[in-house]
């Protein structure tokens, strides 16, 4: 659990660096603000479709009793809607870190040059954030399938398909934050993954805490800039970890 709230404590720290570097971080409002406002958009389509669809993919609950149809279609809304907030989140992510790729560059080498490192490569080019995008989302509609299967559990399926969602999320979005510092500094992507499972509850620490800011009205938004540069931090804390380890 001291791992678990460590990371979540990075994420805070990103918070801190509005004080230091107020126009800095403001630029990485921008992006966010446009993609999390198209999502939003998606969102409430869906939650005015969402009658409409739970009744088109269960017509099989028609000639039920009217309790039992409605507890079924009840439970299947509530998984759409939880696969549907884990797809979003990490779909936010991808899409506002490449719109908004230089402003969000700036954000994380600000926050090195803070630590002390001022000398790292280039980050990875466009095409190379286009594909980890495309990744994050394809690993992210899996996680969606999977929030909402088990959502579908009788009785206790929509607190495990949320808990499972947001811890699963929170996982990927740290993945996906964390690569540009770690890609810098010439870790490949295999580096990069057994490094983070060195460090899991810290890295889902921070991973969870960043998801749970989509819980908060306009919380997706303002997150972002904290986001990378705490993702930073988790960067140097876990190189620092595992240099320690290796003495």
């Amino acid at each position: 659990m001291r791992e678990f709230l460590r990371g979540a404590s990075l994420l805070l720290q990103g918070f801190g660096c509005w004080r230091r570097h107020p126009r800095v971080m403001a630029m990485g409002l921008l992006p966010a603000a446009i993609v999390g406002f198209v999502l939003l958009a998606g969102l409430v389509s869906l939650a005015a479709l969402l009658p409409g669809v739970v009744d088109a993919v269960t017509p099989f609950a028609d000639g039920w009793p009217s309790l039992w149809a409605t507890v079924i279609r009840v439970t299947i809304g509530t998984a759409m809607v939880g696969a549907a907030l884990a797809l979003v989140a990490v779909s936010f992510t991808a899409l506002t870190l490449l719109v908004g790729e230089p402003f969000y560059e700036r954000i994380w080498r600000t926050v090195e040059r803070d630590l002390g490192d001022d000398d790292l490569a280039r980050a990875p080019g466009f095409w190379a954030s286009v594909g980890d995008g495309l990744s994050l989302i394809a690993r992210g509609i899996g996680v969606a399938l999977l929030a909402a299967l088990v959502g579908l559990v009788p009785g206790v399926g929509g607190v495990l398909g949320a808990v499972s969602g947001v811890s699963l999320t929170g996982w990927l979005i740290a993945d996906e934050l964390i690569g540009r510092p770690l890609s810098a500094r010439g870790l490949s992507a295999a580096d990069r993954h057994a490094l983070l499972r060195g460090s899991r509850a810290r890295v889902l620490g921070f991973g969870v805490a960043a998801q749970l800011c989509f819980l908060v009205p306009f919380g997706a938004i303002a997150m972002m800039p904290a986001a990378v540069a705490g993702s930073t931090l988790l960067a140097h804390s876990l190189l620092e970890a595992e240099a320690s380890a290796r003495r």
